[in-house]
């Protein structure tokens, strides 16, 4: 029979990670991704496009533009953010470097968040775990703070957030503001006033994030949760005297925002009603089966095993509030134009659903969860070694043959920091599986730790071992270079219009000068993009400019300009 509440818990089990620990972990999973790279195409180097004009004040604050043309997110912040970042950072630091750290904060208020929303959910009466007869149930706290371990595990372990939680993007702005935003809807019992303010803030910012709609739904479903919430009452079950006052805050908040987003022209709708076919429907499948895992197994699993609470009379917030965020994302991501970076904003309410499944797993389910983390990561972690042992050594000769071929031009060369960081992460992997596989006390959370230990292993091979041949493949820099060489020094380059990501690339990694084709050329150098016969533009008049070379990205036959000069 399934009891109302399913999570019996000791007080043993109910241990939380080391801080310090849990923190570097934090850290180590952050930082990599953020530095020593390039921008990538093609969003990533848009952004850093939009916030470059900012900087020299060739576009306006209010309505940011890249060679004239908007950006496809009608967002703000995040493009202030960063071109702030690019003005009051010190000079010795790159500027495209500067431009990422307001959003590696943004992961990590993303991460703190998710913490902290979780934690504040298992406080609640409904979430605790059964009383033994005895005693020795867990306490409450020790409870919560085990199970906001489990769900940031959860969240780190999602393999949907690894590229897109480290690009300079408004999607990676959203996430941090929706983490704050459920957050503040999860605490809004236990601390009225700083939560109304923080949701406030995140309403406000996730809606200068390009946003306002979903900002919109999450605090409404969020406000009516809060109202209806039966048991929203103190620790010492008291009655909430403010709960209709911090509704109304809310309620509040919402309509200076609504106001706000109409008067700066945020309020964009973009509905593609997806189509009824096989391929649509595998796609969105596979994105959400990869997207999230590990996440989405456990989050269902949540979902059958507390069902009686869930659809009970009374809203059990602990499990409302993360089925509304999630919900409320999966119909957006079915009807946006860029599901994956939508679905970004639902990890972390789908992470804090993942993490009360864990009280309720039974050990072989925890096993298996663990053989298939152990086999699954360490597989990968063994050919990302293997292939960059072929790119310095030559041998095995097929890997190094694969990487000759599919990034032709390509010189690897052996860093000694990175091949320090790559070894501690593959040392620190085999002490966990060490530390998994024997004897040690129950812990809530010891079946998330090898997902989330071996998704930040292969994100910090990656960004080590393979971060200059990735750099090399995913950046507009061996593009730009190519086409330098074959130009003269000029001052400016017309162009009949380029894609937002290579004309972002060539104004601030090539320091070339991009004006809009004139009907008398006024610059000695023309770039196109080539039809798809690698045809000139039909606006490009013969009589006036000379076709001196066709150039292609190494890495990528797609990626190809037209380089002209002027007769």
């Amino acid at each position: 029979m399934n009891q109302p509440n399913p999570a019996i818990v000791s007080q043993s089990a109910a241990r939380r990670l080391p801080r310090g620990a849990l923190l570097l972990f934090c850290l180590a999973y952050v930082l990599p991704g953020f530095i020593g790279r390039d921008a990538w195409k093609a969003a990533d180097v848009s952004a850093l496009g939009f916030m470059s004009e900012l900087v020299q004040g060739t576009a306006s604050w209010l309505h940011p533009t890249l060679m004239a043309l908007g950006p496809e997110n009608p967002a703000l912040l995040p493009y202030w953010l960063g071109a702030w970042a690019m003005q009051w950072g010190p000079t010795w630091i790159p500027a495209d470097v500067l431009a990422r750290l307001p959003f590696a904060l943004l992961l990590g208020l993303g991460l703190a968040a998710s913490w902290y929303g979780t934690y504040y959910l298992a406080r609640s009466p409904r979430a605790q775990p059964v009383a033994f007869a005895f005693g020795g149930e867990a306490l409450p706290k020790d409870y919560a703070r085990a199970m906001a371990d489990g769900g940031l595990l959860a969240l780190i372990a999602s393999l949907g957030l690894a590229q897109l939680g480290h690009e300079t993007t408004p999607a990676l702005a959203q996430l941090g503001f929706a983490g704050l935003l459920f957050y503040a809807l999860a605490s809004l019992h236990y601390r009225p006033r700083s939560s109304a303010l923080s949701a406030w803030m995140g309403v406000l910012g996730l809606g200068l994030s390009g946003a306002p709609a979903l900002a919109t739904l999450f605090l409404a479903g969020g406000i009516a949760i809060h109202l209806l919430d039966e048991n929203a009452d103190d620790e010492s079950g008291g009655h909430d005297p403010h709960k209709g006052l911090t509704g109304a805050l809310l309620v509040c908040s919402a309509l200076v925002s609504a106001y706000l987003f109409s008067r700066l022209d945020l309020w964009r709708w973009k509905v593609e009603i997806p189509q009824a076919t096989w391929a649509e429907f595998n796609g969105a499948a596979q994105l959400l089966i990869w997207f999230t895992w590990p996440a989405w197994p456990l989050a269902l699993w949540t979902l059958w095993r507390w069902r009686r609470q869930l659809f009970s009379r009374t809203i059990s917030r602990h499990l409302g509030l993360p089925a509304w965020f999630l919900l409320v994302t999966l119909m957006a991501t079915l009807t946006a134009g860029s599901p994956d970076r939508t679905l970004l904003l639902g990890l972390p309410a789908l992470a804090a659903l993942a993490a009360f499944a864990l009280p309720t797993l039974k050990r072989q389910v925890a096993s298996l969860i663990d053989w298939f983390t152990l086999l699954f990561f360490s597989s990968c972690g063994v050919i990302i070694w293997v292939v960059w042992i072929a790119m310095q050594t030559g041998y095995p000769s097929q890997p190094a043959a694969n990487v000759a071929r599919l990034a032709p031009g390509f010189a690897p060369h052996f860093s000694p920091l990175a091949f320090a960081f790559a070894i501690s992460a593959t040392l620190v992997w085999a002490w966990l599986v060490k530390w998994r596989v024997g004897r040690h006390r129950a812990a809530i959370w010891k079946s998330l730790v090898l997902p989330a230990g071996g998704s930040a292993l292969c994100w910090m091979l990656l960004m080590t071992l393979w971060m200059p041949l990735l750099n090399y493949t995913q950046s507009y820099n061996a593009l730009v270079h190519n086409t330098l060489e074959r130009m003269e020094p000029a001052g400016c380059i017309e162009t009949p219009g380029l894609g937002l990501g290579r004309a972002a690339a060539f104004q601030f990694y090539g320091k070339l000068q991009l004006k809009p084709m004139q009907t008398e050329p006024t610059c000695p150098w023309l770039i196109a993009e080539p039809g798809e016969d690698m045809s000139a533009p039909q606006r490009v008049d013969n009589t006036r400019w000379s076709l001196m070379a066709q150039v292609s990205h190494p890495s990528d036959g797609n990626e190809t300009i037209l380089l002209f000069r002027r007769r």
